[in-house]
C-alpha cells in the first residue's frame, strides 16, 4: 500500500512537471514555420502549423498575418545561428517539435537570448509588412506627421516604421498571459523569465532605430529635410541582443528561494537586460538527451584566440587536420559572341576540425 502512494505522489509530480514545462514548448513551437518554404503555410492555414491553442485562435482572427508569422520566424533561427555560428552553442536546430529542444526550457543564458530573438523577429516581420502596406489593420506612423522644427529646416514625414502594431502582436502571440514579471526579492519562474527575456527583445527593435533623412532644395542645397523613423536591418538587432547576451544578469530561481541565503538577494534588473536562471552547460560533449550536440566534427580555426579557435571551440581535445581540395572558375572572359570561357583552378587549403 506505501509502496503504491509512493508511485503516485510521483506520477502527480511528473504530471504537474510536464503541465508546467509543456506549454512554454508549445508557445515556443512556432518557430518551426521559419524551417518550411515560403508559401506554404499560407496554403494550408491556421489548423495545420505549429501553433498552440490559443496562437491557432488568434490566427484564425487575423490570417492575413500568417506570413509574417512565418518571416519573423526565419528572422529569429537565421539571425540566432548567424551570432553564434563560432560559439560552442551553436544555435543547432533539429527535427523536434519546438525546433530548439531543451534550450527553451533550460533557463540559461541561452534561452533567454533565444526568447529575445524570437520576439524581436515578429516585431520586426510584422512592422516591416505594415510599413509596405501589405496589412489593413496597419500603416504607416502617422503620429509624427507635421511635426518636427521649421526653424531647423526640417520635418517629420515620409513613413516611419509603427512598431506599437508589430509589439503589440508581438506581446498578444508570444507571451500567451498577462505579462507578471516578478521582484528580485520575491524570484523568477521560467515563465516570468522568458516574458522578461522576450519584452527585452521587443525593446531591442525600438533602441536600434534610426532617422533617415532626404534633402529638399534647389541644387541639392537641403534647404528642407524631411526625416522619418525607421528600424535597423535585423542583423543590427542580432548584434544588439548578442551583446545583451554576453552581460546577461543571473536571478534567483523563485521555486529555490527559500534555500537562498538572504545576502544572495540581487537588485531589480533593468527592462533591457536578458536575465537568465540556470548557469549554462559547457557544450563540450554531446549529450542527445537535452539536445546537445556537443562540438566534434565542427571546423575551427587554428590561429584564432577567439571562440572560433581550434583550443576553445574544441575544448582542449584538440583537433584533426584535413587536406582540402577547392576546385573553381577563374580567369573568366567574355569571348564575342557570345559565351565567357574560364580556367579551372585547384588549391589545396588546410582544414582544421574538432576532435
Amino acid at each position: 500500500m506505501e509502496t503504491r502512494s509512493c508511485g503516485v505522489r510521483h506520477m502527480c509530480t511528473l504530471t504537474l512537471l510536464l503541465a508546467s514545462v509543456c506549454p512554454l514548448c508549445c508557445r515556443a513551437s512556432w518557430v518551426r514555420l521559419g524551417l518550411t518554404p515560403a508559401g506554404v503555410p499560407e496554403k494550408l492555414g491556421c489548423s495545420s502549423p505549429p501553433l498552440s491553442p490559443k496562437q491557432r485562435e488568434l490566427c484564425r482572427k487575423k490570417p492575413f498575418l500568417l506570413p509574417s508569422i512565418q518571416d519573423g520566424a526565419r528572422l529569429a533561427v537565421t539571425e540566432c545561428q548567424s551570432q553564434f555560428r563560432h560559439e560552442r552553442w551553436n544555435c543547432s536546430t533539429g527535427d523536434r517539435q519546438s525546433v530548439f529542444g531543451h534550450e527553451l526550457t533550460s533557463g540559461t543564458k541561452e534561452t533567454a537570448f533565444l526568447y529575445a530573438v524570437m520576439a524581436a523577429g515578429l516585431v520586426h516581420a510584422v512592422t516591416r509588412s505594415c510599413s509596405q502596406g501589405n496589412l489593413t489593420e496597419c500603416g504607416c506612423d502617422a503620429r509624427r506627421q507635421g511635426g518636427g522644427s521649421p526653424a531647423e529646416g526640417w520635418h517629420w514625414g515620409g513613413c516611419s516604421d509603427h512598431i506599437q502594431y508589430g509589439t503589440w502582436f508581438s506581446r498578444k502571440f508570444i507571451d500567451g498571459a498577462p505579462k507578471n514579471t516578478s521582484t528580485a526579492r520575491g524570484g523568477y519562474t521560467l515563465l516570468t523569465m522568458n516574458q522578461h527575456n522576450s519584452e527585452a527583445g521587443r525593446q531591442a527593435i525600438d533602441r536600434t532605430m534610426s532617422t533617415d533623412c532626404r534633402c529638399h532644395g534647389v541644387s541639392g542645397s537641403c534647404a528642407v529635410k524631411t526625416c522619418w523613423r525607421t528600424m535597423a536591418a535585423f542583423e543590427r538587432v542580432g548584434v544588439y541582443l548578442k551583446e545583451r547576451y554576453e552581460h546577461s544578469v543571473q536571478v534567483s530561481d523563485r521555486s529555490r528561494r527559500k534555500t537562498r541565503r538572504k545576502e544572495q538577494r540581487r537588485l531589480p534588473v533593468d527592462k533591457h537586460q536578458l536575465i537568465f536562471i540556470n548557469k549554462s552547460p559547457n557544450y563540450c560533449l554531446e549529450d542527445r538527451r537535452v539536445g546537445v550536440f556537443g562540438t566534434r566534427g565542427r571546423r575551427c580555426n587554428r590561429t584564432s584566440g577567439g571562440s572560433d579557435g581550434c583550443n576553445l571551440l574544441c575544448c582542449g581535445r584538440g583537433y584533426n587536420t584535413h587536406l582540402v581540395r577547392h576546385v573553381q572558375r577563374c580567369e573568366c572572359k567574355f569571348v564575342w559572341c557570345c559565351y565567357v570561357h574560364c580556367r579551372r583552378c585547384e588549391s589545396m587549403n588546410d582544414m582544421h576540425t574538432c576532435k
